[in-house]
């Protein structure tokens, strides 16, 4: 397929799974431009993230202990840290619109070797969890009250910080998540330590006067949807004398840190981020 249609491809998938389009007219769309069902349902396949891709860091790595917990407000969360007796400092890790699913167990565990304690809590964990479907998963999160979760979710925080090394906590979000990192920011205060918002729809700018913690930003270049937000944000941020350290990752799409899309992941982009995110951590969580 040529990069073109691929682009648009992934233009429409955006618009099916942030904006509402209609499954239907949606799924008539991807059969126009791929040229036949079979086609579009393989297109759509390699868009959106298989929950059969291959972990980067094991469940079962000897280096690590993973568990579920409860968390403040009844929420469950998937936690990893490194086998060690001694306080790590705490990152919270906010999930997608795809929920609480083993790509973000992944990233927590990641976080894991690396030398924090991740909690990945999931959001719609008080209406019965993440559902494994993820058409249905987004139907739920879609269903969130985003105020009541972003006040949940500076409990949560306040909650970590008596065991954490430091009471430092910071918070990763990816997609909804980072969007979420932006929400939390501004309404935590000096509780958050820390945070980092991939690809992640921004508050109004005037929101940005309220932020405290240091925040980490990573837009892709392609996402254009997401940038008509986060660009007033980060000049806000930066007018108000925050600190902010953003990156524009060129010519890389929408969700480019999620290896379980493989026509969205972009390996180069994916692993800067990443060293770029685990700088900042140590920085100000260390």
């Amino acid at each position: 397929m040529d990069p073109r249609t691929r682009q648009q491809a992934i233009r429409l998938y955006d618009r099916f799974t942030h904006e509402g389009t209609d499954r239907r007219a949606f799924m008539a769309e991807m059969v126009k431009l791929a040229g036949s069902v079979a086609a579009a349902e393989l297109l759509i396949a390699g868009i959106a993230a298989s929950p059969a891709a291959a972990t980067v860091v094991p469940a079962d790595d000897k280096r690590l202990t993973t568990r579920t917990q409860k968390l403040a407000n009844g929420y469950s969360a998937y936690a990893a840290e490194p086998r060690t007796r001694s306080l790590k400092a705490t990152v919270m890790v906010i999930h997608e619109n795809r929920g609480l699913n083993d790509h973000i167990r992944d990233v927590a565990r990641r976080l894991a070797v690396a030398d924090f304690r991740a909690v990945a809590p999931d959001f719609p964990s008080l209406q019965g969890g993440t559902p494994a479907n993820e058409d249905a998963a987004r139907d739920a999160i879609g269903k969130l009250d985003l105020g009541k979760s972003v006040g949940d979710a500076v409990n949560i925080l306040q909650e970590l910080a008596k065991s954490s090394r430091g009471g430092k906590v910071g918070a990763v979000g990816f997609c909804w998540g980072g969007g979420f990192v932006n929400r939390l920011a501004v309404s935590a205060g000096a509780d958050l330590d820390a945070g980092v918002a991939y690809y992640g729809p921004a508050p109004d700018a005037p929101e940005a006067a309220k932020v405290k913690a240091p925040l980490l930003i990573h837009d892709a270049g392609l996402d254009e949807r997401v940038n008509r937000t986060s660009f007033p944000w980060v000049e806000a941020l930066r007018t108000a004398g925050k600190p902010v350290r953003f990156y524009l990752y060129e010519g890389v799409n929408h969700a480019f840190n999620n290896d379980a899309s493989t026509e969205r992941y972009n390996k180069e982009a994916a692993d800067l981020a990443w060293r770029r995110t685990l700088d900042f951590l140590g920085r100000y969580l260390g």
